[in-house]
């Protein structure tokens, strides 16, 4: 069964979260996704404040960008809201986008490599494992974490370029793709992720998790214009879709039978009801999407 999320977006000021994962868990929608985008709003604060506030509703932290991050931190930070809400995090980590990390100090000669010493750390880290490790970027000496999660978690990784997604099969759990990428970069993305699987050796399942730019109601196809006007997205055929809840179930469907697991819609950075957005995905699109 395909999962369905909602993204609750950092334009929105802080103080709106609360409502808005209060009406995702009353509605019943099964993901809630943040951001951590420089420099709006924390990845890690808003997720432990929308799991506080609600009962059973998942939270994925899409993306935590590593260069703002240490990992033992990281890990820590991770372990701690697993234990908290076990079953009700999901965590995405990324290199971040470099003009951003550049403005903070934090931009490195390879994101590449950081990311995958990250999710090589975190992963070893969140399964209970005393780590040594001498890095170019991670440096770990005999690190454990007392109060690891009881089950070691998918540790996902956000990732678009061909070395990001073959990275991303080889030493992440699963895959975390934006909103610019169509149904045919999605097949794409398998590909290269399978390349990097094989590589790595790595068995099992490897979610992928895609966000959908959605808007409905009145005004709909203007605003998602709006949305991908002047952007690199703006070109691409069959990205996004503004309409009923049939129009955007058979969106969601055709990223699925291209290889997602997760689609999250992703409403306009003007969407003018965002708590009437997360009612519409869980109560209208949900039932049409197997």
């Amino acid at each position: 069964m395909t999962t369905l999320g909602a993204v609750f977006r950092p334009q929105l000021p802080p103080e709106r979260l609360r409502g808005m994962a209060r009406a995702a868990d009353a509605a019943g929608l099964e993901e809630l996704w943040l951001w951590e985008d420089c420099f709006l709003e924390s990845g890690i604060a808003t997720a432990a404040a929308a799991l506080a506030w609600t009962e059973r509703l998942c939270v994925g932290v899409g993306l935590l960008p590593v260069p703002l991050r240490n990992a033992a931190l990281a890990s820590m930070e991770a372990a701690t809201l697993l234990r908290l809400f076990p079953g009700r995090i999901t965590l995405a980590l990324g290199h971040g986008v470099q003009d951003w990390m550049g403005q903070v100090g934090a931009r490195v000669e390879s994101p590449v490599t950081l990311l995958r010493e990250h999710l090589l750390a975190m992963r070893a880290l969140l399964g209970g494992e005393r780590l040594t490790v001498e890095g170019r970027y991670v440096k770990l000496d005999g690190v454990a974490l007392d109060w690891p999660p009881a089950v070691a978690p998918p540790v996902l990784a956000g990732a678009l370029g061909p070395k990001s997604l073959r990275l991303s099969g080889e030493a992440a759990d699963g895959t975390v793709l934006d909103a610019s990428v169509p149904a045919d970069g999605v097949r794409r993305a398998r590909k290269l992720i399978d390349e990097g699987r094989a590589a790595g050796g790595r068995t099992g399942p490897h979610p992928v998790v895609v966000y959908l730019h959605t808007a409905t109601g009145p005004g709909s196809a203007d605003r998602l214009r709006g949305e991908l006007a002047g952007s690199r997205a703006e070109s691409v055929p069959e990205l996004g879709v503004a309409g009923d809840a049939g129009a955007v179930a058979e969106a969601v469907q055709r990223l699925v039978d291209a290889g997602a697991d997760t689609v999250v819609l992703q409403p306009t950075a003007d969407e003018p009801d965002p708590e009437g957005f997360v009612r519409f995905v869980a109560e209208k699109v949900r039932p049409l999407v197997p």
